[in-house]
């Protein structure tokens, strides 16, 4: 449903977000490690997250990435991935098709469309603190 590198993104946010509730920056190296991720492409994701606002990146000696605490629980999951993948998981076809819509329809694409809706309700009020909090309890993805 969503691409790889909105995967990647979920993930370095609520790792970055955990780190930050504790006070901590913290660096690509060491968030390409704890989820995974290759360093370019995590180098990539972390820049559009900075573009839009998710997360913030200083540079230097003392630097590194995070999020300002007051932010993580305004920051929900459908800014996180409009800034990765744009809102193609809520317009694009279940089956891959490049036309598919409600006059030209996909055999799936009636039942796709609630699927969709509820994936942009559920992403529209979920925090980026509800997951941290659940890392918090149950390191599920992280390497730890």
């Amino acid at each position: 449903m969503f691409s790889k590198a909105c995967e990647y993104g979920i993930k370095a946010s609520t790792y970055i977000a955990l780190q930050s509730l504790e006070g901590q920056r913290v660096s690509l190296k060491e968030i390409a490690g704890e989820i995974d991720s290759p360093i370019a492409f995590t180098a990539k994701i972390l820049h559009q997250l900075a573009k839009n606002d998710i997360l913030v990146s200083v540079k230097g000696p003392y630097g590194g990435f995070y999020i300002p605490k007051e932010k993580i629980d305004v920051i929900k999951l459908a800014a996180i991935v409009y800034a990765i993948d744009g809102d193609s998981v809520y317009t694009g076809c279940a089956l891959g098709f490049n036309e598919c819509n409600a006059s030209k329809p996909c055999l799936l694409h009636d039942k796709f469309v609630g699927i969709r809706d509820e994936l942009r309700e559920m992403l529209q009020n979920t925090s980026l603190y509800e997951l941290t909090a659940g890392l918090e309890t149950s390191l599920t993805y992280l390497k730890r």
